[in-house]
């Protein structure tokens, strides 16, 4: 069985005088220990679909939602809200692309990882030492000081590595990291994925990465899921859809990674009309 199982997932929104299908009837699965890239640009449904496994959303009428949502064969869908306190942050954990709009400006970092530990781990009589061993997995240097700092007193990378330090504090099964580096210059974007890399090794967790960017997922990501209006137009083994795209809208945003050596004035313009 596998540990997320995701069948026939269609997620609308209804206003006033429209309804928008974000999801149209999207499957996929997530094995232990496996990284899932799931790849888009801005608007193809990627992070409504991660909001959707934790019911992130806004409820009925605003948001419809059908489908499963399998975690280890409970579906989330069907769980009273009560349950899902215990399913948010503890089994499905998230980071996001701006930490310094996720972290609360008025509280200490420590003091933010502690409400994650305190309301998941309550049996945890060390949660101080907790939260510092948790910042020190993620390789911030002198934790017992940045413990007590606030977030605007960290650079933007120092920041995102808080939020996966919370995120990990209480071990969930499932990390989803939602365009975690998009904010971040190139350098802390590969320290980024290479600590996340990392993690994964030393955890055994499951990955699910969003992205835009095809150029981030090589060498990390196990499978490949490509979203383009609400719908996956393409799936399957990272290497394998790399080196040889089948769809039209794949292949054009693989054709937009920057290559060195590569004389290219502008990136290549992906032409909607002719992927419909």
């Amino acid at each position: 069985m596998p540990l997320l199982d995701v069948k026939d997932l269609k997620i609308s929104f209804h206003g006033r005088d429209r309804v928008t299908e974000a999801v149209k009837g999207i499957n996929f699965s997530l094995e232990d220990g496996q990284t899932l890239a799931v790849v888009g640009e801005s608007g193809s449904g990627k992070s409504v679909t991660a909001m959707s496994l934790t019911r992130l959303l806004p409820d009925p009428p605003t948001c419809q939602i059908s489908g499963e949502i399998l975690l280890r064969g409970q579906d989330v869908l069907m769980m009273p809200k009560r349950d899902l306190r215990s399913i948010r942050g503890k089994e499905i954990a998230y980071i996001f692309q701006e930490p310094s709009t996720s972290l609360n400006p008025v509280f200490t970092v420590g003091y933010q990882i502690a409400e994650a530990i305190k309301l998941h781990v309550p049996e945890e009589k060390d949660i101080t030492g907790r939260v510092i061993d948790s910042l020190r997995k993620v390789g911030i240097r002198d934790a017992e000081k940045r413990y007590k700092a606030y977030p605007h007193e960290m650079s933007g990378g120092m920041q995102q590595r808080v939020m996966i330090a919370m995120a990990l504090a209480c071990e969930p099964k499932i990390l989803v990291a939602d365009e975690p580096t998009t904010a971040l210059d190139v350098t802390i974007q590969a320290q980024i994925i290479d600590l996340l890399k990392e993690l994964r090794e030393k955890t055994d967790m499951s990955i699910i990465l969003i992205t835009h960017n095809f150029g981030i997922i090589k060498g990390f990501a196990d499978q490949v899921q490509v979203m383009f209006r609400g719908e996956v137009v393409e799936h399957g083994p990272t290497e394998k859809v790399l080196e040889n795209p089948q769809h039209p809208y794949t292949k054009a945003l693989i054709a937009c990674i920057p290559r060195p050596g590569t004389k290219q004035r502008r990136l290549t313009t992906i032409d909607h009309a002719s992927l419909v």
